[in-house]
């Protein structure tokens, strides 16, 4: 027996899929603000920066210290939807604290998020403990996958795991997470592939292999650059850069990405030196307008390399 909450679930998955479907036949790729570059704005005047700077969409910080706390979900997304859209903007996805059923707020976050007609979030990672075999850990987050899983398949949601780097991160690898996750279907949870963070573990064949291997079961992807550096002490480190600057083959990965049939959410993100909106702070220490100059920058330079690997 169906039930009506079945049916309708249904109805609403199929409508979501169906505009990923029409997004990836019109070979377009729209491009998302991740908003915590964004934090020194509230939320319209952030909704206009992202509109002027020539944004499709926001990716809004809803987590600890984000646009939205998960405490005032319920209250405050809303507003903040109302906020982007009546910039003209979509709200495409948010990024949140979620990692797993356990996590507090969860239900109401996921809840609110699905009551406002989005589709995607940004869930938050795993991390190993040392002194423990990695496949046995492996094995105890399967679980908690599973679980997480089954409350979006309920909800018509996917979670989209977020690609860091960096020693102790399931997926900095991204084999390990390949393993999390390929049991699962992807409408429910999926990998967001950082395309920088898998060319800082692998700049020659690894990010190209990790790409491969993530991007059928990727739900979005993230966007930004950097190249080595060494710093007064002597030792590498990564320096974050304009898109365009650094290391990573991005026109190369966005020709992947379409052969792949990618559709979902695209996030520009910027680490590099901004006067602290790099870092998601609520003060800057330069003018607003350089802010989003930069932005501009690395956006025109996204639009010419997508068009180049064949995005319309």
């Amino acid at each position: 027996m169906v039930t009506s909450n079945e049916v309708n679930r249904r109805g609403f998955l199929a409508a979501a899929l169906g505009a990923g479907t029409v997004a990836a036949a019109s070979g377009r790729m729209e491009f998302c603000v991740f908003s915590k570059h964004l934090h020194f704005l509230p939320w319209a005047e952030m909704a206009a920066a992202a509109k002027e700077v020539g944004f499709e969409g926001v990716d809004l910080t809803v987590r600890k210290g984000g646009h939205v706390t998960p405490e005032r979900v319920a209250e405050d997304l809303p507003k903040a939807a109302e906020s982007i859209r009546a910039a003209g903007l979509k709200l495409t996805m948010i990024t949140t604290d979620i990692g797993d059923m356990t996590t507090p707020h969860t239900e109401p976050v996921l809840r609110a998020a699905q009551k406002l007609g989005l589709t995607h979030y940004r869930w938050d990672g795993f991390k190993y403990k040392d002194g423990k075999s990695l496949p046995d850990q492996l094995k105890e987050f399967a679980p908690r996958v599973r679980d997480l899983a089954a409350f979006n398949k309920e909800l018509g949601l996917c979670a989209m795991y977020h690609t860091h780097s960096g020693a102790g991160r399931v997926g900095a690898s991204q084999w390990d997470l390949w393993m999390l996750l390929r049991d699962t279907d992807k409408r429910y949870v999926s990998f967001n592939f950082d395309v920088a963070h898998a060319t800082i573990e692998g700049g020659l064949g690894g990010w190209l292999h990790s790409s491969k291997i993530a991007l059928p079961l990727t739900g979005g992807i993230a966007l930004k650059d950097f190249k080595w550096g060494k710093g007064a002490n002597g030792k590498w480190r990564v320096d974050w850069c304009p898109i365009g600057d650094g290391m990573v083959q991005t026109r190369e990965f966005l020709k992947m990405a379409k052969a792949s049939g990618f559709s979902g959410p695209a996030q520009v993100h910027y680490e590099y030196d901004l006067g602290g909106a790099d870092k998601g702070l609520t003060r800057i220490t330069i003018p607003k307008s350089q802010v989003l100059a930069a932005m501009k920058r690395d956006l025109d330079m996204l639009r010419t390399l997508s068009a180049e690997a064949g995005w319309v």
